[in-house]
This record gives structure tokens, sequence and C-alpha cells, in this order.
């Protein structure tokens, strides 16, 4: 098992890795507006159009074959950096246990799951444009509301069984099993069951959740969880878990993610109008407005983003607070999550600016820290 106290040698090599992994979200975001940029600067964008009304005048069609192209290219100019991020940089900090064979094959899940549902959902927004070019980023919104809650449904059953192999877990831990439903129960949560996922093909972190709404609920716990933790430590982090559902807050997330949606929505309506009589376009329903539509929804995502985290933030600590509460485990809280950080590899103590920019949980060391308080209250 993983220790109990924190490993200061691996603490240097989190915020190493913290620092690298910032570093390269900063650079894939620069690449995203500079493309986005450039096809819009250049003509780029007009041309593609141009060109795909030779072959079709079919406006659904239309939209198809531009992200084709659009997305493809990108697709294509970014994976080293994609590769670089998801493959090198981990194995290089022996954080993950994938292989390239393993890698490349959920690139490919990745692409023909996620690239026809964000296609449906574009075409979606484009009809939207074409019937209501004032007030389409309000049904948008709504739209992509609808599409969450259904994601949040569907997900567990339909999607994530296509990465992760999901078993009920056997005799050898049917107490576990047994305590985390009665755990369940006095959270009045009704669950499919707990399941266990293979996260050691991929990775050394550990993980649990609880996935679904309603009928699809069920607890899911990482081997690489139920390997290197206690009993006592495992209940702690699952009565978090369960501590988002007795707040409501999946829907609450989903309610606030809709606000800033409808706000970003707004700004792109506005950039979308601008860039087609800047640019020369038939109109803010013209696809050759896409880069447009993508760096106002991408600018705006950025300065959202604290806004977003420190919501995020506090509803993580009320969920600290009731698995406190719920189990009276405070040690096996606290080392919990110490595990987790010389397990994850993750910064006990990262700066404050980093936090308020990047973190959507609060710094491991501040959960450790209310832990310890609370065991002496």
């Amino acid at each position: 098992m993983t220790k109990t106290t924190l490993d200061p040698g691996r603490q240097k090599q989190a915020k190493v890795y913290a620092r690298i992994r910032r570093r390269l979200w900063l650079v894939d975001l620069a690449f995203s507006a500079i493309y986005m940029l450039v096809w819009l600067f250049f003509g780029w964008t007009a041309a593609l159009k141009a060109w795909l009304t030779g072959f079709t005048s079919n406006d659904w069609a239309l939209v198809a074959l531009y992200v084709v192209f659009f997305g493809g290219i990108y697709f294509v100019v970014n994976l080293p950096l994609a590769f670089y991020t998801g493959f090198t940089l981990p194995h290089r900090f022996d954080q993950s246990t994938q292989t390239l064979k393993g890698w490349v094959i959920d690139q490919l899940k990745g692409l023909l799951i996620g690239a026809p549902l964000g296609l449906g959902l574009l075409e979606i927004i484009y009809l939207l444009l074409r019937l209501a070019p004032a007030t389409w980023w309000l049904w948008a919104g709504l739209v992509i509301l609808f599409f969450t809650v259904l994601m949040v449904n569907l997900a567990p059953i339909l999607i994530m069984p296509l990465f992760n192999k999901f078993v009920p877990l056997g005799e050898e831990h049917a107490e576990l099993a047994e305590r985390l439903i009665r755990l369940a129960e006095r959270a009045n949560t009704k669950v499919r069951g707990v399941f266990k996922f293979d996260m050691s093909r991929r990775t050394k972190a550990a993980n649990a959740a609880l996935t679904g709404i309603g009928n699809t609920r069920r607890i899911v716990l990482g081997d690489t969880l139920i390997n290197e933790f206690t009993p006592d430590e495992i209940e702690t982090v699952l009565a978090h878990e369960l501590g988002h559902h007795v707040h409501k807050d999946i829907p609450a997330l989903i309610a606030f993610s809709t606000l800033l949606t409808l706000g970003g929505l707004y700004l792109a309506s506005l950039g979308l109008n601008w860039a087609a009589a800047h640019f020369g376009f038939s109109g803010a329903a013209d696809i050759a407005g896409l880069p447009a539509f993508g760096l106002v929804v991408g600018a705006f995502n950025l300065a959202a983003q604290p806004l977003d985290n420190a919501f995020s933030r506090w509803r993580e600590r009320m969920a600290d607070e009731y698995a406190l509460q719920a189990t009276g485990k405070a040690e096996a809280f606290a080392s919990s999550f110490t595990r987790l950080a010389n397990q994850n590899l993750s910064e006990v103590d990262p700066e404050v600016w980093v936090v308020f920019m990047f973190y959507d949980h609060p710094p491991l060391g501040e959960r450790i820290k209310m832990a310890r308080e609370y065991k002496n209250v």
C-alpha cells in the first residue's frame, strides 16, 4: 500500500509534474487560438466554404463537410502535443501503465464517439442559427442542457463500459460492498450496486465515483483504490461522493454551467455577427464563421474558468464536510487523501493563483488539514 504520510520526494515530483502540465495546457490553448485565427485572417475558412459549395448547397451537408476538414486537420496537427501530454508525460513520471496500442485505441474510440455527438450538436446549433438568428443562443443553451442531462444518465451504461470493464465486487469484497450500500442507504441514495473497474490498465492513480442518475446510479471503484486503500478509507472517499447527492450538487452544477453556457453563447452571437460583417460571410449562420464561434466561446470559457472552479470548490468542501459527519472517521479521511497525494502524484500545497485558475477541488493539503482539525473538535 502507498504510505499514509506525505512523501517529500513524491511532492517534489508532483510540483514538477503539475508545472509541466500547466505549461502544456497553455501551449494547447495558444495553438487552438492561433489555428482559428489563421483560418479567419488568411481567408482559408471562406475558401473552404466556397470549395465545398461546389459539391453541395445543402446546409446540413455543408456543416458536416466543413467540420470534417476543419476539425480533421486540427486533430492531425495537434496529435503530437496530445500524444506527449496524454502518453509520454505520464509515463515519464511513472503515472501511466497504458500501452501505446491501448492509447491509440482509446483515441480512436473517443473520436468515433465524440465526433458524431459533437457534429450532431453543432448541426442543431446551426439549424437554430438559420431559423432564429436573433435568439438562437437561448434555444441552443436549452438544447445543451437537455444533452448534458441525457449524457449524465446514459454515459455510465453506454459510454463508460466502452473504455473500462465494470464488474460487481466479488465475494472477496462482499463486506466492503455491503458496507458501501449501507452508507448509500443512510444518504437516501438508491444504487444499482457496487462495481469495480480496471483503472490499473491505464494508470496508477486511484479514484471512485457515484455515477448516473436514478436507475443508472451506481457506485464504481477503481481497482487501484481497492488494492491500495483500507475499507475505512474507501468508505470516506465514497461518503464524499454521496455528499454530492445529498446536497443535490449534480443539478446545481448543471444549472450553474447552463448559466455560464448561455453567457458564452450570447457573446458568440455577437462575435458571429461581427465576423460576418468583417470577413464578408453571408450571415451568422454561415459555416465559414465557425472559427470565430470557437474563438469567442473559448475566450469566454477561459475568463469564466475561475468562477466555475470557485463554485465547484465550494460544493466539494460541502461534500467533504458531509463525509466527515456521515462516517465519523476523520483519521481515515485524512489518510485517504494522503494516499491520493502520494499515489496520484498530486500537489498538496499549490500556489494560490494556481488554485484560483485551475482547481475545481480544494487542494489536498487543505482537505487533509480540515480532517485533522475535525478530529479534535
